[in-house]
């Protein structure tokens, strides 16, 4: 089995990714910041608290572990946040990418995982979306991720670092078993936000009921968590088999509008979710979908959650198991 380094593993995918591997009996270690992550998520003596900016101690960690690979999630994620504050998206994202790069070639690693994100495509012109499409990003959040792809095309270029880059679409869910789920701050995710406003009787904000889609709310492709580790390791496999590097979508291939989310919170929590209507939200498309072919065809990865039903029903688990605890993070 493999040995990896899993960047950013204290946050949402990344722990989900490092629990799923260590199931699979995959040596795993963890370098987080805890920046957005948080501590419970990891067990102790595989966590590393370092930010990647840190070069040297990346170096250290990498000739003393000698990984076969890396899984990199390690970014900042909120498209608002980024447009308020680019720096700090270039910063994180980017720069400590070009750490991880740098550390990498330093010590002869060449595989790497790269959570990317649909966000590359901005406003697509066609749907549902497809690789081909060009990249056209409409926040320093998906062009921080744009970048680092392009980064990542030319380390392979010169110096031989073969990669994968996914291209995820909207990730929810949770592993409640494995005390593992949507833990925000501030939270942006719909499914996590629908199920709180049903605990607080605080009303959710709808952005828009007068898109061109069939209940006037915005669709989009809702990926399990789960799946996403899953779409990892069916990467990391391709890259240890010596595979050449590529980009792939991350999704199910249909989509679920604000409305129809909602209405699967309802009948999961058994109450209604209160909510207003406010106006549309500056860059939101009315529907998000992946078209996964290309992941299906390569990766031989395919979605398993697809009904909304079940993946709010494990996320509603989490919430009643573990959601108490951010009052104490």
């Amino acid at each position: 089995m493999p040995k990896v380094l899993v960047t950013g593993g204290a946050g949402y995918v990344g722990s989900h990714t490092a629990h799923v591997l260590l199931r699979k009996g995959t040596e795993v270690v963890v370098v987080d910041d805890l920046s957005r992550g948080y501590r419970h998520n990891v067990d102790a003596a595989r966590l590393h608290v370092r930010p990647l900016a840190d070069t040297d101690f990346l170096v250290s960690l990498m000739q003393r572990e000698q990984f076969d690979a890396v899984l990199h999630f390690a970014a900042y994620a909120l498209v608002g946040e980024s447009t308020e504050k680019p720096e700090l998206y270039f910063r994180n994202n980017v720069a400590g990418t070009v750490s991880l790069l740098d550390a990498m070639s330093r010590v002869g690693l060449r595989r790497l995982v790269f959570s990317s994100t649909c966000a590359v495509y901005g406003e697509p012109l066609v749907v549902p979306i497809s690789e081909d499409l060009p990249k056209a990003p409409l926040s320093p959040y998906g062009e921080s991720k744009a970048i680092v792809e392009t980064m990542l095309s030319w380390m392979d270029r010169g110096r031989g670092m073969r990669s994968v880059s996914l291209r995820y679409f909207n990730a929810c869910g949770a592993d409640p078993e494995a005390g593992l789920g949507e833990e925000h701050d501030p939270e942006t995710h719909l499914i996590p936000l629908l199920l709180r406003a049903t605990m607080t009787g605080q009303p959710i904000t709808i952005f828009g009921d007068d898109y061109p889609t069939p209940d006037g709310t915005c669709v989009r492709d809702y990926i399990h968590v789960l799946d996403l580790a899953e779409a990892h390791i069916a990467a990391l496999d391709w890259l240890m088999a010596d595979k050449p590097s590529g980009f792939f979508n991350v999704g199910t291939g249909s989509g679920y509008s604000v409305r129809e989310v909602l209405a699967a919170v309802e009948k999961i929590v058994g109450k209604p979710v209160p909510f207003r209507i406010g106006p549309r939200r500056a860059g939101d498309s009315p529907v998000l979908v992946a078209n996964p072919a290309k992941i299906q065809e390569t990766l031989g990865w395919k979605a398993r959650y697809t009904r909304i039903e079940d993946i709010v029903s494990m996320a509603w688990e989490f919430e009643r198991k573990h959601g108490k605890r951010r009052t104490a993070i």
